[in-house]
């Protein structure tokens, strides 16, 4: 039996360095395309997807105004992040992203857990945006006077599901006119699909054309996908551009009282689909091998990226909810909504091509980004050695593009992933915590190697300003949140006996895990002075995947169970590292 400390042995930087460094000298190594543009226009093609587009709306419902406050927190604490990634990309170069950093921060296993985090970051990501992509682009088609039968543009559960419950409110005496527009859509997709015997063939056709495109696109290069995702960046932000700017003539002052009419709670109820529309800055790290000075140019980009969406969602958010009540707009088209709503249909046309691009965007650079991951861990041979095999001609992983296509084109053909899309976010917060960990690791306090002339992440002293912070937040709590305080540690026993012991204790738990672990990582980092920005970002990512839910962190423990016994039954036993020791 393999003792425990092998599970956690260590790549150091300068062995994945000189690794690296061979294979390209033998040309094996990918085509240096990517300038800074090209990288912070991958990252705004990543961020601006689905979240402006839909979730927007359902967080400022929640919250009111307000919520334009939680995308610039959202952003400082992804900023924290990105300060680690930028600090990790400067030191290691190369493809691997949150995964080669763990590797050389915390070892094998804990590698191996983040790369099988990120698969199921970016193909569930990627799945849901394709069916979000779906729904736009039909929407659009329609407004052009082409319709796409129901019965090709939506998934077998959902026109099942919405057909059960027409039929049942036909039953009832209500007329189909006054059914939703979706039940109509779902009655219509199962009740006219075209059939083998008595299965009727439903599928997401739209879904799965725009996948295969996208993979195709990949498949051949970096400079294709560099073209493209440029194109599809300068048109949807000069349509945002627009969207703001018509917008502001007809903001309504008084929709902006009260502001947070839900208070912080409202507001952080928003949290989910706010982070979520940050989703994939952390992607660009993916290309280091393919940027021409990766160095420089990684962290640039990065911080790039996140400052300019974070003017963009905090402006549009003002824009929409002065338009709009925030009470209306618990809609999954909010912006093509409000312009709909004020008669400007022409513009909210727009918005949905705009949409259709935007989501296209999105699918580009997951599809570059997860084939890469797969490709560096078939390096160290915890897969196969083919995932990392580059196609002779284009100098892609042809492999790794190809089944990422399938994995993501097949499912979005048949499946209903909307209940599941948290798994993303929560996926993503936990590499967030795992490089800001592997930055503590990296950075150790009074040990700065002079030879180091990477990025740096400015040092404080958590010592000090920690349990100031921590005071802070106690008090603003206590202040203006104290009623969910009282709530939150009420165990009375008629509260067990009325709703029962763990109906009430399980949704309690990430909020006790993020109690308990945060108590143990401020008193650590008192006492040895750690680094504050990457406390402050493992913090930060930790409580919001406190928001995320029980049933999210079960379905996350699951999917990383399933990696572990692929890791324990393959990949520990095949990793490259464990033959050189």
């Amino acid at each position: 039996m393999a003792k425990l400390h092998s599970y956690f042995r260590r790549k150091s930087i300068s062995e994945i360095m000189q690794s690296f460094d061979k294979s390209e000298s033998e040309g094996f190594g990918m085509k240096r395309n990517l300038r800074l543009w090209d990288l912070t226009s991958l990252g705004i093609a990543a961020i601006i997807g689905a979240g402006i587009f839909s979730t927007i709306g359902n967080a400022a419902s929640l919250g009111g105004p307000a919520v334009s406050l939680l995308f610039v927190f959202t952003a400082l604490a992804c900023g924290l992040s990105a300060l680690c990634y930028a600090r990790f990309a400067s030191q290691i170069p190369i493809s691997g992203s949150a995964y080669t950093y763990a590797y050389a921060s915390f070892g094998e296993l804990v590698a191996w857990i983040i790369g099988w985090d990120l698969i199921m970051e970016y193909a569930v990501g990627n799945i849901a945006v394709a069916i979000s992509w779906s729904d736009y682009f039909t929407g659009l088609m329609q407004g052009l006077g082409i319709h796409v039968p129901d019965c090709f543009s939506t998934d077998y559960v959902t026109a099942f599901r919405g057909y059960t419950q027409a039929e049942e409110l036909l039953k009832q005496g209500t007329h189909f006119d006054a059914l939703s527009a979706s039940l109509q859509s779902s009655w219509h997709a199962f009740a006219e699909a075209p059939r083998i015997g008595s299965i009727p063939i439903i599928a997401d056709i739209p879904a799965f054309m725009i996948v295969a495109l996208i993979t195709w696109l990949v498949y051949r290069g970096i400079r294709e996908s560099k073209i493209a995702g440029n194109m599809m960046v300068l048109l949807k932000l000069a349509i945002l551009f627009l969207v703001i700017t018509v917008g502001a003539f007809y903001v309504n002052p008084e929709n902006w009282n009260p502001f947070a009419p839900n208070g912080i709670g409202g507001v952080l109820k928003g949290v989910a689909g706010v982070f979520f529309a940050y989703i994939g800055f952390d992607a660009i790290s993916t290309t280091a091998e393919e940027c021409k000075n990766p160095k420089r140019d990684l962290p640039r980009a990065m911080f790039l990226s996140l400052g300019i969406t974070t003017v963009l969602y905090v402006l549009i958010c003002l824009v929409l909810t002065g338009m709009i009540h925030y009470t209306n707009l618990a809609v999954g088209d909010p912006l093509a909504y409000a312009f709909q709503e004020l008669g400007l249909s022409r513009l909210s046309g727009i918005i949905a091509i705009s949409a259709v691009i935007a989501m296209a965007g999105v699918l580009l650079v997951f599809q570059v980004g997860q084939p890469r991951i797969w490709m560096s861990m078939s390096r160290d041979g915890l897969l196969p050695p083919r995932f990392s095999k580059l196609h002779p001609r284009f100098k892609t992983p042809g492999f790794s593009t190809i089944l990422t296509g399938v994995l993501v084109a097949i499912p979005s053909l048949f499946l209903n992933l909307t209940e599941v899309t948290d798994l993303t976010s929560i996926g993503t917060l936990f590499a967030f915590i795992l490089v800001s960990g592997g930055v503590l690791i990296l950075d150790k306090p009074g040990k700065k190697n002079p030879n180091d002339k990477g990025f740096h992440i400015p040092y404080v002293s958590s010592r000090y300003v920690l349990p100031i912070l921590w005071m802070i937040t106690l008090a603003i709590l206590l202040i203006y949140q104290k009623d969910g305080l009282i709530n939150f540690f009420d165990f009375k026993k008629r509260n067990w006996i009325e709703t029962g012991f763990w109906e009430l204790f399980k949704h309690k738990i990430p909020m006790f895990i993020f109690i308990i672990a945060s108590a143990l990582l401020t008193f650590r980092a008192v006492q040895k002075k750690l680094s504050l920005i990457p406390v402050l970002g493992l913090l930060t990512n930790f409580y919001l995947m406190t928001e995320l839910g029980i049933i999210n962190w079960l379905r996350f423990f699951i999917w990383l169970l399933i990696g572990l016994l692929i890791y324990f039954f393959y990949g520990f036993s095949h990793s490259k590292l464990a033959r050189k020791l």
